[in-house]
């Protein structure tokens, strides 16, 4: 990640990434209960190489959405996620934070 990427707005990035004809996803938190890493609002945006800016969370978790994220790219249906350590696989993704997000996932364009 390049220091300009960093201060950079990863809606910005969506845009820049449209604009070069990349097929790109964004990811936002759109609900969080109990301790969550990120607020709501966060966003976390990919394209259809796996290349990724911005965060929803971190850890395992940010890997489960890029993933989620391919496949709405290639399906282009939106995906709501959860996750939480009401979840068996909550540790296991890296919310072990004790709280839950839920993070919608929609394809640009």
């Amino acid at each position: 990640m390049t220091t300009d990427a960093v201060l950079r707005d990863p809606l910005e990035i969506a845009e820049s990434w449209f604009a070069e004809g990349r097929s790109v996803a964004i990811a936002t938190v759109i609900e969080t209960w109990g301790s969550a890493p990120r607020p709501v609002g966060s966003h976390l945006v990919i394209d259809g190489e796996g290349n990724f800016e911005g965060s929803v969370s971190g850890g395992c978790v940010e890997g489960a959405v890029i993933s989620e994220a391919l496949d709405v790219i290639e399906r282009g249906m939106p995906k709501m996620l959860e996750f939480g350590v009401a979840d068996e696989t909550a540790w296991r993704v890296g919310l072990s934070c004790g709280g839950r997000i839920r993070v919608q996932v929609e394809r640009l364009g």
